[in-house]
């Protein structure tokens, strides 16, 4: 672990050193040149006495210093460092206690601060990220066959009852049934006609798992069973038949807006991308890429693009708003002729 670096004669040792452990922590700035650098910066050192400390970028920038296009300290390059620490640091230790105050140790920086960076930085708090890789290891572990006890501190749970108490955000079922492939899943369906064909909807006890579009009802019917082949499946048409009415007035342009509780099982990515999908506003598009920049990584496009291929839920998490940078639909998984649809109508 890094040892933060407060002091100036400290930092001015880290720059002799090109420390690049330090990078994150400071950048310094020469007066004579105007620019600004990482320490672990490989353009020639300057005299001691032309160096400025500061412990952003936007401090330097703010006192007149821009940055240098060698070791590019630009904000987000600056704070991205901050975050791909915390997370190595987090996947390390991931069996241990992890609090704000000890990851805001581990990079040097105060709890709120580190709280704001790593937010702005992967679009979740740490504590949601701890989780995220926690559930990624139990499933991990389950897969392999460890026993469910195992498995969970084996995480880094501290107990049984409380992943049992929060598996539906979780793991969208009881560990157990995961370890079995959803086995003991129970998914109530409907299948309705609408103006796109026909709309199958799937539910669990806490909220819709399947959205799905398609030109028969024994295609969305096959669909469903695709997708959760261990599954209980119950045709119930009537407990759905009000969460339908909204999906249909929604295909009509008379519901713009979609409130549903949602069952879906993801990664921490693709939960920030599908979040990200929900905030585009009815009649919008975004592109890949403007999806990418907002979540803080802007060379992440096609991982955003499997992101969306992977979504369940059709409208709900509206996968059809986004759309290539020069304007071509690209793919949706229920069709691009759907998709056109779609847009047109929400556009009018």
């Amino acid at each position: 672990m890094a040892i933060p670096i407060t002091l100036d004669e400290q930092r001015w040792q880290a720059v002799i050193d090109r420390d690049a452990s330090q990078d994150g922590q400071f950048v310094f700035a020469v007066r004579t040149t105007g620019v600004y650098c990482r320490p672990s910066c490989k353009c020639r050192q300057p005299l001691r006495q032309n160096v400025h400390f500061y412990d952003s970028p936007a401090q330097a920038e703010a006192a007149g210093f821009r940055a240098c296009k060698r070791c590019a300290p630009d904000r987000l390059a600056f704070e991205a460092e901050i975050g791909a620490r915390v997370c190595a640091f987090i996947d390390a230790h991931l069996d241990e206690r992890l609090t704000l105050d000890r990851l805001g140790e581990a990079v040097g920086l105060s709890p709120a601060h580190l709280q704001r960076v790593f937010k702005q930085v992967t679009g979740v708090s740490p504590r949601q990220y701890v989780e995220a890789r926690r559930v990624g290891q139990l499933k991990a572990n389950l897969r392999e066959g460890q026993p469910i006890a195992a498995a969970l501190y084996d995480a880094g749970f501290s107990s049984s009852s409380r992943v049992y108490e929060e598996s539906g955000a979780k793991l969208g079922m009881t560990p157990a049934a995961y370890r079995k492939g959803g086995a003991g899943m129970h998914i109530r369906y409907t299948i309705s006609e609408c103006p796109l064909g026909y709309l199958l909807v799937g539910a669990t006890e806490r909220g819709l798992c399947a959205v799905s579009l398609g030109d028969s009802p024994a295609a969305v019917e096959q669909w469903l069973q695709t997708d959760y082949p261990q599954a209980e499946l119950e045709q119930a048409d009537a407990g759905l038949a009000a969460v339908v009415e909204q999906l249909v007035r929604h295909l009509a342009g008379d519901l713009p807006h979609l409130d549903l509780p949602l069952d879906v099982q993801a990664t921490a990515f693709q939960l920030r991308v599908w979040e990200t999908l929900r905030q585009i506003p009815y009649g919008e598009t975004r592109s890949y890429a403007q999806v990418a920049q907002a979540l803080g990584e802007p060379t992440a496009a096609r991982a955003v693009a499997r992101a969306c291929a992977s979504n369940r839920v059709a409208l709900v998490i509206p996968c059809h708003r986004v759309v290539r940078g020069d304007g071509d639909l690209s793919g949706y998984r229920w069709g691009v002729k759907r998709k056109a649809v779609l847009l047109a109508t929400e556009s009018q």
